[in-house]
């Protein structure tokens, strides 16, 4: 019998994923965030599948959120993020409190409760939502700056939304200001710190090491980034900016095996979103959505239209002061991206997760939170997701004429002290039709196999390389990265990259 419930169990667990993963192909057709798709999945399996434990709810979603944050630091390039750093965190910490404080005044009035239940609601739904944002954004063409103050505010603000939603959360909430902000300070500070050491000792040790098989490589960052939300909330100090700081130095330190990590944390964040949100959906009581309808459109619409663009424009302030003109010239924002700023303010499973918080506390009128909590996140990503591609437009954000990055992957060769490099020519690539010896690889580096439609072969100097070519190359360790830049320089613009000034950095 217990293996007949196993067998249903993975048999009704596969279907369900092979059905997320069929909408998230008709979503993405027609510009819907796959969330949606998700939470639909689990409404319709509460007639199937019975779910209602909150607490567990909350344990399986900060898992979730974990795996989906490690995967948004490993997959960030800091080339791309670096000029977004002090926007980031002034809409992490700055812009966070804003809307929560906006947010909740409008919920007073709303909801008629005490300033404590408004507070609460405006905290859960005040930091915009990291697998939203990650999988959304990155669908679109836009400017790497702003694309990277998008994703790392995401990485960063669950960590205050958190703290807030705790303090509000307990049965006798600190009310001493000072004590407050010394709590968060602590939390903040030692977060990062716990998530930077852990981050930089593990890309040290696995730079230094040669593991047997090449797929324990993407399995040991994976713990590292754990390791580092563990270690932090054992510090009761931030999980969430330890293990998104984890993952952001592991995945741009010089890691073998780079592209198969990145593939991997991926694939697994993809699988947590599905479960995260099929189980939200399986936790929420339909017939109490209808009744928080008009509620969470009003709280919402003044989260969307106020409390989102004033957060935006207080954090957009600090860069404008004359003093700091040279440095806002650098890191500030136009008005054109602060608006876009304003509108990508994307909300998802944070807010939902964040919701149960209350339940487990026993918080009175929690079960109205979580309801009006999950309409809001379904109607305004209705109507932000779709419409982001239009409002880059109308902005004129768009990038055009760029071509897909080299997916170059490293292997190492034990104690020759040398990488070998494996990647693929994509279409467009402006390598193809250029004559090997034309590439110019740094000495200590060369191509060493071309595979082309399935034959590989040595080339000589004159071998003109062609799209959709495999190409081995054989690097020292310290002309690794140089090699890898030239590459990418000439992928763009072609042999005479460094007369253009292509030096094969991320940010060219």
């Amino acid at each position: 019998m217990g293996s007949a419930r196993l067998d249903a169990i993975l048999l009704l667990g596969a279907v369900v994923l092979l059905g997320a993963i069929v909408a998230v192909r008709y979503a993405d057709r027609v510009g819907l965030p796959s969330l949606l798709a998700y939470l639909g999945i689990g409404l319709a399996l509460q007639s199937v599948v019975r779910f209602d434990s909150a607490s567990r709810a909350q344990t399986l979603g900060l898992a979730a959120l974990v795996l989906i944050l490690a995967e948004g630091g490993l997959t960030t390039r800091w080339e791309n993020v670096r000029d977004a750093v002090p926007m980031a965190v002034l809409l992490a910490v700055v812009g966070v409190g804003i809307s929560m404080t906006v947010t909740a005044l409008a919920a007073h009035w709303v909801l008629g409760g005490g300033w404590r239940l408004a507070f609460l609601l405006g905290a859960i739904v005040s930091s915009t939502d990291a697998a939203a944002v990650f999988s959304v954004l990155r669908q679109l063409n836009l400017p790497k700056r702003l694309t990277g103050v998008l994703e790392m505010e995401s990485g960063l603000n669950d960590a205050p939304a958190v703290i807030a939603v705790v303090l509000l959360s307990d049965h006798h909430p600190q009310t001493n200001p000072a004590v407050i902000a010394g709590l968060v300070g602590y939390e903040l500070v030692a977060g990062g710190l716990i998530g930077f050491v852990v981050g930089w000792l593990g890309a040290r040790r696995l730079q230094q090491v040669a593991l047997p098989a090449s797929g324990l490589y993407p399995v040991a960052v994976l713990a590292l980034a754990v390791a580092g939300y563990a270690a932090a909330s054992l510090a009761h100090a931030s999980g969430f900016l330890s293990v998104y700081v984890t993952g952001l130095l592991l995945g741009n330190a010089r890691l073998p095996h780079r592209p198969a990590t990145r593939s991997f944390a991926e694939g697994l964040a993809w699988l947590a979103q599905i479960g995260l949100f099929v189980m939200l959906g399986l936790l929420v009581t339909p017939s109490a959505l209808q009744h928080q309808s008009w509620r969470a459109i009003a709280v919402g619409a003044v989260l969307l239209f106020v409390a989102r663009p004033a957060a935006v424009a207080a954090s957009m302030l600090p860069l404008r002061i004359p003093a700091l003109r040279k440095w806002g010239r650098r890191y500030g924002m136009s008005w054109r991206e602060g608006a876009f700023l304003s509108w990508a303010g994307l909300r998802g499973a944070v807010p939902i997760v964040l919701a149960t918080v209350p339940i487990t506390s026993g918080f009175v009128r929690s079960s109205q939170l979580l309801s009006l909590v999950f309409v809001l996140v379904v109607i305004f990503t209705l109507l932000q997701g779709p419409t982001l591609p239009l409002v880059a437009r109308m902005l004129r954000l768009g990038v055009s004429g760029e071509i897909a990055d080299l997916g170059v992957e490293t292997a190492p060769l034990g104690q020759l002290g040398a990488d070998l490099l494996q990647l693929t020519i994509p279409p467009g690539s402006q390598l193809h039709g250029v004559e090997l010896f034309e590439l110019r690889l740094p000495p200590g580096s060369a191509v060493t196999l071309v595979v082309r439609d399935g034959v590989g072969f040595v080339p000589n100097p004159e071998t003109q390389l062609r799209a959709g070519d495999a190409l081995l190359i054989v690097a020292t360790a310290n002309t690794r990265l140089a090699a890898e830049r030239r590459l990418r320089a000439v992928s763009r613009r072609g042999k005479l990259a460094g007369w253009f000034g292509d030096r094969g950095h991320d940010d060219n």
